[in-house]
């Protein structure tokens, strides 16, 4: 069960995907490793309506979403178009190719490292976690993020690296954070998502939102 509060620019994609074993027993396909390409055949193709749409939701808050604080699925674009986006593991891989191809960003947490109960909520001015192995921080203040109780844990931005996705993981929440004018493209990249995630043989259900 995910808690959303009242937000009139967004329009969130959220489900859970059980890989049945930890995601280092299940390696990514080759299949999917090839849609990791900025110019690999995609049903969802990246429009400048939707970045500028992603920004603006972010922007709602009081956040500026530019610089090093720009969506995660603009990193992917540039990245891909370098030819560094690798393999990370199945869950990531996944996120990564449909974050890459529909220019929504997404967030992909273990849902065996968060502390229910969770929330999507604007972050509080003075909040920040730490989002890599190297102790790096992103300041959080007007951001839309997934809380757990222990503070905010995932946004369009970054995720935190305590509930990062890692050998061991077995379950994870998927977080689509999709603008309310981009709905029928969230909807799609939802739908491609999971059929991305059940090809490679986990199996996706729907969150349960309340408001």
């Amino acid at each position: 069960m995910l808690a959303v509060d009242p937000h009139p620019l967004l329009h969130l994609g959220a489900f859970v995907t059980d890989f049945g074993v930890s995601l280092a027993e299940c390696p990514t396909p080759e299949w999917l490793n090839g849609l990791l390409g900025a110019e690999a055949d995609a049903p969802l193709e990246r429009s400048e309506d939707c970045r500028k749409a992603v920004r603006d939701l972010l922007r709602h808050g009081g956040y500026k979403p530019t610089g090093r604080g720009k969506p995660a699925s603009e990193y992917l674009v540039r990245a891909a178009g370098e030819g560094v986006l690798d393999s990370i593991n199945l869950a990531v891989d996944a996120c990564n190719v449909v974050s890459l191809h529909s220019g929504l960003p997404i967030s992909v947490v273990d849902l065996d490292r968060v502390e229910p109960p969770l929330r999507v909520a604007i972050a509080a001015p003075d909040s920040a976690f730490v989002f890599n192995a190297s102790g790096q921080q992103i300041r959080l203040g007007g951001l839309l993020c997934l809380h757990d109780t222990l503070g905010p844990c995932a946004n369009a931005v970054k995720d935190s690296q305590r509930t990062k996705t890692g050998p061991a993981t077995s379950r994870t929440l998927s977080l689509v954070w999709g603008p309310s004018s981009q709905s029928e493209r969230v909807d799609r990249a939802v739908e491609w998502y999971r059929s991305l995630l059940a090809r490679a043989g986990a199996q996706c259900d729907a969150a349960q939102l309340t408001g």
